[in-house]
């Protein structure tokens, strides 16, 4: 009789917790369907960059770029190489800003938004079908990019956005329409739909057990009651 009267219990509490963590379980487990139905480097739109073949340095190519003397920046890396016909030297800074120079020591100014759309047209398969164009400075990109860097934003006509560094000069991510939805189920999975990258917060935490606990009483249900049955034959 005890032990039947602990099933009992543990039979009430499946079913109060049932009903708290069943909409949560199902939850995370459409979500997690929808976030697996695509490779990872679909969703990411790696799929849509075109092979760009890399070009060796002229064997006369002279860097004349140095740091201005009154500059107190400091910096991550320098590196030169050809990008689309032309010798670049690019300084990376340890505050995430960059800035490009000519071999002749000049600086380059902002990517333009004609250089923008030539770099999506040349480097992104249906780059060429632009919708429309905007800037965003570092303090106000979208919300798909998240990152504090200005860019422009390339939008296609089959929804992907691509996102072109202002001063790296370099296609900075692509979103396509799919990782719009991959990114909003992401947030529902994590229950973070505001910031979606916050994986451990109290919320989660106390469902994440709550649910392993309602898992732990089925389990334990399900054992006994084939034993009863067992005995009862």
């Amino acid at each position: 009789m005890g032990k039947q009267r602990i099933m009992q219990r543990f039979a009430r509490w499946h079913i109060w917790l049932g009903w708290l963590v069943g909409v949560p379980i199902l939850m995370w487990t459409v979500t997690g369907l929808v976030m697996v139905i695509k490779p990872i480097e679909e969703v990411r739109g790696n799929h849509l960059r075109k092979e760009v073949q890399e070009r060796a340095l002229p064997a006369d190519t002279q860097i004349a770029v140095s740091l201005p003397a009154e500059s107190t920046r400091p910096v991550r890396s320098v590196t030169t190489q050809v990008e689309r016909g032309e010798t670049i030297t690019r300084i990376l800074y340890m505050d995430g800003t960059s800035a490009r120079f000519r071999p002749d020591g000049s600086a380059m100014g902002p990517l333009s938004e004609v250089e923008a759309r030539l770099l999506v047209a040349e480097q992104i398969v249906g780059g060429d079908k632009v919708a429309n164009t905007a800037r965003f400075d570092a303090d106000s990109v979208p919300f798909d990019f998240r990152r504090e860097l200005p860019v422009w934003q390339v939008a296609l006509a089959d929804g992907t956005h691509v996102y072109v560094g202002t001063e790296t000069g370099n296609i900075e991510a692509v979103r396509t329409a799919w990782w719009r939805t991959f990114d909003f189920v992401w947030g529902l999975h994590i229950m973070d739909l505001k910031t979606r990258e916050d994986t451990s917060h109290p919320v989660l935490i106390l469902f994440a057990i709550l649910s392993v606990v309602g898992a732990l009483l089925g389990c334990a249900l399900m054992f006994r009651r084939r034993k009863f049955s067992g005995i009862a034959k």
